[in-house]
């Protein structure tokens, strides 16, 4: 039996690149959401270098020629990708993913047809892109699921596919019920507005950053998705006290001293207990170093 391997991280020299380029990525006028997901990967994984990445994508284009020609209505299309994804090639997954980290790293998702929802989505939405579906992600809570049809307009004729569950389409209160499944509550509206690229790629992130925080041991894995997060044009202040707090359990005592002393500059305009309490910690961690 093969046993799954524990992705290493990259050299400096290339994670600079890497972050170099997702940056430039992030920021360009349309990101594109397979290139940056793969650079999330590339960074998490040093074992997936140039070609791999080139492998990545053109498998992507492979999927999507094989999709019929515009087979028409967004049930069609959804259709044609369940039967193509879903069926023909078993992409789905199951609660035993959300245990591992490649779940989240697109590459390993295209080689082993398994990842979190968020991610089977991201395989959705990149080969229906590529073959001009008219698609896009939805965020639901705690559940990611694919749109087909207008992103504007009446909600007439929409349909939402889940890939987790290969693909298999959402009909009439399926989505309130993993809602409600999720958090309790109802489905509203505004959870079926269309997911930006940053955004996905944003919770991806997140989902990386979770995995690591039950796992002490890989906070380096938590520390790079931290760091990507930032190089995000928008991102939570309280990411810069989280990356200090992360360098403080990693042993690196004056760096993340000095990160909670510049994060209390910032936050002590709006909050001076809390800014107090963030210079405390960072006194805490310069006294580790006597």
């Amino acid at each position: 039996m093969r046993h799954p391997r524990s992705p290493h991280p990259p050299s400096p020299e290339r994670s600079a690149e890497l972050r170099r380029r997702f940056a430039e990525e992030a920021r360009s006028e349309r990101p594109d959401l397979a290139t940056l997901c793969l650079l999330v990967g590339a960074e998490a994984d040093g074992a997936l270098d140039e070609a791999g990445l080139d492998a990545a994508q053109m498998e992507l284009d492979r999927l999507a020629g094989q999709l019929p020609f515009r087979p028409g209505s967004p049930s069609a299309w959804a259709a044609a990708l369940r039967d193509l994804l879903g069926e023909r090639y078993g992409f789905h997954g199951v609660a035993a993913d959300y245990q591992r980290l490649e779940s989240s790293l697109l590459h390993e998702v295209l080689r082993r047809r398994r990842g979190l929802p968020i991610m089977l989505s991201v395989v959705w939405l990149e080969v229906a892109r590529r073959a001009g579906a008219p698609v896009y992600g939805v965020a639901l809570p705690g559940h990611f699921v694919v749109g087909f049809g207008a992103e504007s307009g009446p909600e007439e004729g929409r349909v939402l596919a889940d890939p987790f569950d290969g693909g298999r389409v959402l009909s009439g209160n399926d989505a309130e019920v993993l809602v409600a499944g999720v958090t309790g509550a109802a489905l509203r509206p505004s959870m079926l507005e269309p997911a930006a690229p940053l955004e996905v790629v944003s919770r991806i992130l997140n989902n990386i950053r979770a995995w690591a925080a039950a796992r002490p041991e890989r906070s380096d894995v938590g520390l790079r998705a931290i760091e990507l997060a930032l190089l995000l044009p928008a991102h939570a202040a309280r990411l810069r006290y989280e990356r200090a707090r992360l360098l403080v359990q990693r042993g690196e005592f004056a760096a993340g001293a000095g990160e909670l002393e510049a994060y209390a500059e910032v936050v002590g305009a709006v909050d001076e207990a809390v800014a107090e309490q963030v210079r405390g910690e960072a006194r805490a961690a310069r006294a580790m170093l006597n």
